[in-house]
Formats: C-alpha cells, sequence, structure tokens
C-alpha cells in the first residue's frame, strides 16, 4: 500500500485518480478548496490551497507520490508554476514521487513533428491560452528539474473533460509523446480510464522523469 496524495483531488481528473488508487487499498490524501461531491468513505480529504505552504507541509511529507490534478484557473491563474517549482524543491533528493496533470498541447503531432501547441496556437481564444501555456510551463521546469528528483507528467489526449462526458471503457492504450489517436482519428479517453493509466503508473513505474499519454 502506498500514501498517495492529489493536489486537486475534487477535480475531473483528480477525483477520479482518488477514486482509483483508494479502490487498489491505497492509502489517498485528496486535497481542494472545495468539498468533494461524494466523498469516499476512507479517503483523508484536506480542504486547503495548494498556494498554502501549511498545506502543501501537511500533505506532502512522507507520501510515496504527489500528484498535481490542479486547473490553473481563478485565483490559481498563474501561479501553477510557483506550486510546482515548490514541490520540486521539497520533493528532490527524496523518495517521493511528483506527477502532473497537464494538457495536450505539449505532445507532437508527429513523431519528431511540431507540438500540437506550434500549430494550434494562433487559432485558439486568447483566455484560454494562458492554462495551455501553465501546462507547457510545468514540462520545462520538471524537465530542468534535479535529477535526484523523480518525476512523471500526463498528457490527457486532445478530448478530455468532463463536458464531454466520455464513457469509460475500462481500457486504455498508452504512448509517449506523440498525440495517439485511434482508427477513426479520434483522441479520447475518460477521467477513469485516464485514472487506470495513472494509477498503473504508480504501482508498477515506467515512466521516470518521462511524460505519457494515454486514449481508448
Amino acid at each position: 500500500m502506498a500514501h498517495i496524495t492529489v493536489l486537486g483531488g475534487s477535480g475531473y481528473a483528480g477525483s477520479a485518480i482518488v477514486a482509483e488508487a483508494h479502490r487498489r487499498g491505497h492509502q489517498v490524501t485528496a486535497v481542494s478548496r472545495n468539498e468533494p461531491a461524494q466523498p469516499i468513505p476512507g479517503v483523508e480529504y484536506v480542504r486547503g490551497s495548494a498556494l498554502d505552504a501549511s498545506v502543501l507541509d501537511a500533505v506532502t511529507a512522507g507520501r510515496d507520490t504527489v500528484i498535481v490534478a490542479l486547473s490553473p484557473r481563478g485565483d490559481m491563474a498563474g501561479k501553477q508554476e510557483g506550486v510546482v517549482e515548490d514541490l520540486i524543491g521539497r520533493l528532490a533528493g527524496t523518495t517521493t514521487r511528483l506527477g502532473y496533470i497537464g494538457g495536450a498541447s505539449s505532445l507532437h503531432v508527429e513523431e519528431g513533428g511540431p507540438r500540437v501547441w506550434d500549430v494550434s496556437h494562433e487559432q485558439l481564444p486568447a483566455d484560454v491560452k494562458p492554462e495551455i501555456e501553465t501546462g507547457l510551463n510545468a514540462l520545462d521546469l520538471l524537465t530542468a528539474s534535479p535529477e535526484t528528483l523523480d518525476w512523471f507528467y500526463v498528457s490527457p489526449p486532445a478530448d478530455f473533460g468532463s463536458w464531454l462526458a466520455t464513457p469509460s471503457k475500462g481500457t486504455y492504450v498508452l504512448g509517449g509523446d506523440v498525440l495517439l489517436r485511434d482508427a477513426d482519428g479520434t483522441s479520447t479517453i475518460s477521467a477513469a480510464d485516464l485514472a487506470l493509466a495513472i494509477v498503473d503508473e504508480l504501482d508498477s513505474p515506467a515512466h521516470h522523469r518521462r511524460r505519457f499519454t494515454a486514449i481508448h
């Protein structure tokens, strides 16, 4: 049994990770500013902000993995990079892994090709760009982090979010740095199935200081 903290544990991806990790018998701490819609008995829920150093003090020490599943919106806008830098400083040189749930824009459209961001950012609405850039910046920060930090970064597929109501299949296809699509050109996965891939990584670590993606 591992002790896992999920920052943003009441969000779309975060709550699914919490549920899957708990289902497999792990000790889970879910941190968020809001009460969970459906709390899971046996999960430790901590109400607080990742911007609060005292909260991070309480939920990172002695953990096997700390996962950042925060949304860089509202009072987190422009500040999530600072949280990542704080966690890097705390966890480098320890046995605690750091996981980050980012976005698809840092993935490459094809092997050796440009990133999704490079070919799409000029067409994107101005109000969504800062959130995407936070994910890009987080990957850069992790890549440049000390070698003593064991991190992994998860890029969901192109179409991922609660508004899509993507059904779960109980399976996933794993990828690396390239955006995956199925035979029909679809690039999507449910939060529950992405959580399967993430908790599989926790149970059998395969991506050390690397990024991965997954689709249905």
